[in-house]
């Protein structure tokens, strides 16, 4: 006997249904239903493959969840500026020291974010947010006024631990260490508050406090 379910599927994909229509060609024409059937699943799956292929970003090897979900997150502030000023070093004379600092968040694809970071009326300065192959990297793009690059750019370096969703560290890479060689210990922070609301830039050297800047979101 044909279960009720089996009755069903027939009624459902206008299969035969009855014992008495089971003639040798309608087996043979239910046979044909099934692999046309199969054959329109496969081709669907196929294409969800496809499109999931085509509009995720790419992976890197090494990359963990923390980076990722940092990526993430400072991805979805695109357009969100934040202000701030310079708490060290406390140095009157240091050129940063009383000027206003602001952090764009301005373009954001999928394996890359660019955040302009102006120091009053100086807007040559870029941070250069990157996935890369075992993490994420960190770079300066200075570039004159005329969009030119600056002899000395694109330094800075690729993480080296799986940080945090809210906060990773830079250490200087061998390009860095190339380009500037009293540069070579250098190691970038970029965090953020919990609440998204704050941005700290620090950098350290020797292992010792080098510059922080403390911006809030706008």
């Amino acid at each position: 006997m044909f279960s009720f379910g089996w009755y069903k599927w027939c009624a459902i994909n206008n299969a035969p249904c009855g014992v008495q229509d089971y003639t040798s060609n309608n087996i043979y024409s239910l046979k044909h239903h099934l692999e046309q059937i199969l054959n329109l699943n496969f081709h669907f799956m196929a294409m969800v493959v496809l499109c999931a292929s085509i509009t995720s970003p790419a992976t890197f090897a090494g990359q963990s969840e923390s980076q990722d979900a940092y990526f993430q997150m400072i991805a979805g502030f695109c357009g969100t500026s934040f202000t701030g000023q310079s708490s060290f070093p406390e140095d009157p004379g240091d050129s940063f020291r009383g000027k206003e600092l602001v952090a764009y968040i301005e373009t954001c694809g999928p394996d890359e974010i660019r955040i302009p970071f102006n120091v009053g009326e100086d807007h040559s300065r870029t941070w250069v947010l990157r996935r890369a192959e075992g993490g994420l990297q960190l770079k300066h793009d200075h570039r004159h006024a005329d969009g030119t690059p600056d002899e000395v750019t694109m330094y800075g370096g690729t993480t080296l631990s799986s940080g945090s969703p809210l906060a990773q560290s830079f250490p200087a890479d061998d390009y860095t260490a190339d380009l500037i060689p009293e540069a070579a210990t250098n190691e970038w922070f970029l965090s953020f508050s919990e609440d998204g609301t704050g941005l700290t830039y620090y950098l350290e050297r020797h292992g010792k406090p080098r510059f922080r800047a403390t911006l809030k979101k706008n």
